[in-house]
Parts: structure tokens; sequence; C-alpha cells
């Protein structure tokens, strides 16, 4: 079909200049619709630098941002988003969804190939598409060079001039024993060690560039590092280590001597984790954009937030072993057996004796693990969220990614899209606000008679007293403006299409080459068809008296080279949460596109 003209309130990375595709006809065009809090999304970001890099004469990349969250559509929040990221490409805001609708997208990311002549020719969803798309684009030069329909040079990119600071869109922090304060430096790529006074910056772990080079402190680099934990003294000493880094670009761990400098990898190949082993030798299993980590005893080692496949993974420094600790891959809110439990994204931690609490980023929830099982104690679903507070069954975060235990026993919550600190006090069950107007707190540290907040955002740590009351905020509930799905009632015909790129075919050397795992929320929306299964098809039924829910679908497949005799293979995977609405006159059949033209 023609590719529809983008629509939206505001450009950046192009000067301040509208981008039209007319404008681009000749050019190869690579839609991205992402939205800057889905792990997913910033997954693709890494896969198309090098495609930018190496069709740089004839590709023109297009972000276009289409909001999940009522703050990720404000223009100074994508302004940030695109920096923190280091987005080299021209971004669309989409806060009304208008461009997102016009191609019928139903998933964050999901990356649209516009051929030179204007047209729509391949569209993928999901993370691990980039050999596809090289294929891809490949093919298009070849073909519009030889009718003369492509256009070399030009870019309507402009970069952002970058001013240096101390901080650069930190993350975390925690404090030595000696009350120096660590800080994740996320947009300086490295880890920066400040006074007690969390101002006189001392020294920094790691050269600001980033790549992953392990060595002495100013010769190591990281790729934007998020969580950091300080290991008990007697197993640093068996580690050879003091500090723990979730080096989540990197999809790796870093352990850091604080006494000579040094960084070495400790857990990750380096390669981002689609499928296979979570369980081994952590040096040889691969980890997927570790968000937070912490030390918890009662576990025997350090959880790791695991948010680029909604698991919680265990570290254990003295073995060099990793397992998967909490978690199914299925990205959502559903408590029980933490084997069996859904989480979205989990991006903080904290420890309360034999209690973890963490933020669940996706379902805007505030949760915990005890006893080998899973509660939720603030948020209900991947679509809900807000400012409200009082009882915790009605209150509503936005986005959280930090969390704290207070002396007295209560919980701090970096509220981060709400721009807001909130408290949990879980012998009430009551939820208040204790600081508002903060630019994105990420991380909170307890230090003293005072809350270290890590203000991402504003580029600092920002100290607030722990005396004040709360406030309470009476916010609205609001929901995803992702427009719903509309069902039938009763029976539906579900599909997941997949189409190998040029020149592949599917991998079914070693079994199926594709796996279908449908859940829903609630559990009881579906009558038939939950499960997991080899076939890319299936039959739904839904259950009666249900008006809404949310599909929640994980479909993959693998795929190799079709003629070379040591073929490359690869995964492609995709999560989605459909929101589905049920009416009398609607489709019975679903289509959703992992890959396809």
């Amino acid at each position: 079909m023609r590719a529809p003209e983008l629509a939206g309130d505001v450009w950046l990375n192009t000067g301040g200049e509208t981008v039209t595709l007319a404008q681009l006809r000749g050019k190869i065009v690579l839609l991205d619709f992402w939205t800057s809090g889905c792990i997913n999304c910033l997954h693709v970001l890494d896969e198309l630098r090098p495609l930018e890099e190496e069709f740089a004469d004839v590709l023109v990349t297009i972000g276009v941002h289409s909001p999940k969250f009522l703050h990720e559509g404000e223009a100074a929040a994508i302004e940030a988003a695109v920096r923190r990221y280091e987005v080299h490409h021209p971004v669309l805001n989409d806060p009304d969804m208008t461009t997102w609708s016009q191609y019928a997208v139903k998933a964050w990311p999901t990356l649209v190939v516009v051929d030179p002549q204007g047209y729509v020719v391949h569209t993928a969803a999901g993370e691990g598409h980039a050999e596809a798309l090289r294929r891809v684009i490949a093919e298009l030069v070849e073909t519009h060079d030889a009718k003369g329909t492509l256009r070399r040079g030009g870019n309507p990119y402009v970069p952002v001039e970058e001013q240096p600071a101390d901080l650069r869109f930190p993350s975390k922090a925690v404090v030595t024993a000696e009350g120096r304060i660590l800080v994740a430096d996320t947009g300086n790529h490295s880890i920066a060690e400040f006074a007690s006074d969390g101002e006189t910056l001392i020294r920094r772990f790691g050269s600001g560039a980033r790549g992953r080079a392990d060595g002495a402190f100013d010769v190591a680099s990281f790729a934007e590092p998020s969580g950091l934990t300080l290991l008990p003294a007697e197993v640093a000493d068996q580690a050879g280590y003091h500090l723990l880094v979730a080096d989540t670009a990197n999809h790796l761990l870093r352990g850091v001597d604080l006494v000579t400098g040094e960084v070495t990898t400790v857990a990750g190949t380096g390669n981002q984790w689609r499928d296979g082993e979570t369980d081994g030798d952590a040096l040889s299993i691969d980890l997927t954009s570790p968000w937070d980590v912490i030390w918890w005893e009662p576990a025997g080692g350090a959880v790791v937030a695991m948010a680029g496949n909604h698991t919680l993974g265990l570290f254990d420094p003295r073995t060099g072993r990793i397992s998967r600790f909490a978690g199914t891959t299925v990205e959502g809110l559903r408590d029980g057996a933490a084997a069996e439990a859904f989480f979205a994204q989990t991006s903080g931690l904290a420890v309360q004796g034999d209690r973890l609490w963490f933020a669940d980023a996706e379902t805007s929830a505030l949760r915990y693990l005890e006893d080998g099982a899973v509660h939720t104690a603030i948020g209900t679903d991947l679509f809900s969220f807000g400012h409200r507070d009082g009882d915790a069954a009605d209150a509503l975060l936005q986005h959280p990614l930090g969390v704290a235990v207070l002396a007295d026993g209560t919980i701090a919550i970096a509220d981060t899209y709400n721009g807001a600190i909130r408290h949990y006090d879980p012998a009430s069950g009551k939820v208040a606000t204790l600081a508002t107007d903060l630019a994105e707190p990420s991380g909170l540290l307890v230090t003293g008679d005072a809350l270290l907040v890590v203000e991402s955002a504003a580029h600092r740590l920002t100290a607030l007293p722990l005396t004040a009351d709360g406030q309470q905020v009476a916010g609205d509930a609001l929901a995803v403006r992702r427009p719903p799905t509309e069902l039938a009632a009763g029976t539906v015909e579900f599909s997941v299409v997949f189409t190998p790129p040029p020149g592949e075919k599917l991998d079914d050397r070693f079994g199926p080459s594709t796996r279908l795992q449908v859940t829903a929320a609630p559990p009881e929306l579906l009558a038939e068809g939950e499960g997991t299964g080899t076939e890319l098809t299936r039959t739904l039924k839904i259950a009666e008296g249900h008006t809404e829910g949310v599909l929640q679908v994980v479909a993959q497949a693998a795929s190799c080279d079709a003629d070379a005799e040591h073929p490359v293979c690869r995964v492609t995977r995709q999560d989605w949460g459909v929101p589905i609405r049920i009416t009398p006159d609607g489709p019975d059949r679903l289509q959703l596109i992992l890959a396809g033209a």
C-alpha cells in the first residue's frame, strides 16, 4: 500500500524542520514506532545503529514516538528520551497516536519499511529483526538502483549539541561504608563516586565512552549502566570485587574493585537473550537488559531485575553461577508462585529482611516477593495508571523505577513518570505523596535522616527530608490511549504472521521452528485457547460475560540462511499485550504480524 503521510505535533533532531515522506521520495525510509519507556523499543534502537551506519547514504530512519503513558507524550519528556538514549535520527512525537493508527500498528516496537517510491514493503513487530532488515534494505537498494529511482546522499537529521556535566541521566545510587555515594551515571556510561555531600566528584569508573571493555578505571567502558549493589565484605573478598553493576545496554553484569579501580565482566556474554538457557555458568549465559541488582541474603546471592524479558535472575558472585529466580518471560501482572508469576519490566529493587520489594514499571506497580510467592501492593494491569493516593487497592502510580525501605518499615517509591516520591505503609495499606515536581526520579537512597533522590532528567541528586507528612493527591484514573481491538463474542480465529526475510527459511532442523504462547488478563477471559504450542494459528474462545480484557501473546520464530553450508540462524520474538473489546458485530478473526511484506 501507499505509505500514509506522517502526522504528529513535534519534530526532534531536525533543527525544527518538518519532514514529509514526499520530501524523502527516492530514499528508503524505516519507520520505528516506539515509546521511551518500553524496553523492547530500547533494544531496537541499538539494533538499528549498525544499519543506519551501513546504509547511511540511502536510508532515512524516522522514529515515530507513539506514547503509552501520559508523561511520555509531553514534549520535554520525549526530548529527554531522545538525548538519554542517543537517538541519532529524526523523531516525530505522535501523542495522539495518529500515525500509529494510520499504519494499523498494534505493538511497541513496530518497524515499517517504505520503498523509494513511497510504498510499504515490509512490516515487523518486536525485536531481533536487524538481519532481516539488512536483507530487505539491500534488496531495495539493488532493485531501485537498477530502476533509477534511488536517491543517494542527504539526511534530515540534525544533531543536538550536548553540554558535558558531572551527571547525565543518572539511574541508581548506593552508599559505601565510608559514606561515599556511588551513582550509575547512565548517560555518561560510567559510575561516578561522590563525597558524602553528593556534590563533590571524587573519581569515575569508566572512560565515559559507550563500550564494553574491561580494565583499569579510566580504560574500562560501560553502556547505559543502571543498577548498583555493594557485596557483603566476606562475599567481596571471595569474588575479588566490591561493587556489582547492572550494565544494562551491554546485557552484562560488571564487577568493580573499589580499591584498585579494576572493572571486570562477571556475567553475560554481551549477546542479548532471546531464547535458550538461563541457568549455568554466568559468563556463558545471555542476559537481557539487567536494570537493577541487589544483594539479598535469604536468596544467597544478588537478585537481578532482568527487565528485558520480565524476569528476576539470581547471581552468586562466589560461584559465578546465574539462574532464573522468578517469572516466566510473559509480560503482565499475575501473582502467585515465583516461577509462575508475570512481571512487567522490573526496574527497581529493595530488601526488607525476608521480603524483596520491586517496582514493575510497565504495570505501574509496587510488588514484593516473600516465602516463594509474589504479591502486589499497588497496581492492576498493563494499561492502567495515574496519580492517586489513599487505599492501596485504589492507588495509582505511573511507570515507577525505584523503591526504598525507610527506617520505620514503610516504603518510598520513585514514581518516575508522575515526577513524584510516593509513600506506602504496609501496616495501614495507605498511600501518600511525599514530594512532587521532580524530573523523572529513578532511584532512591536512604542516608541518615534524608532520602536521596536520583533525579534523572535533572541530572542531579536531590535530598528530601523524611520528617514531612505526606499529602493526598486524588488524581484521575488514566489508561493507555492505544485503541482496543474489537472482537466478536465466542470463537475467534487467531494467527501470527511470520515470513522469513529474503535469503532465509524457517529453521526446523531440530524440531518446530515457531512457538506461540497465549494467556489472558483476567485469566478467565479465555474459555479455550490458552497455553503454549508450536503453530502460529489457534482458535480462541472468549468466555461468556466478558466485555473487555487483554490477550497476552508471545510469538517467536527461528530462521536460517537458506543456501549456506554453515547457515547463520536467529530467533525473532515479540510480546504483545492486546487490549480487546467484545462487541456484537466485532470481527471473529485476529491477526498479528511478527514479520511480513
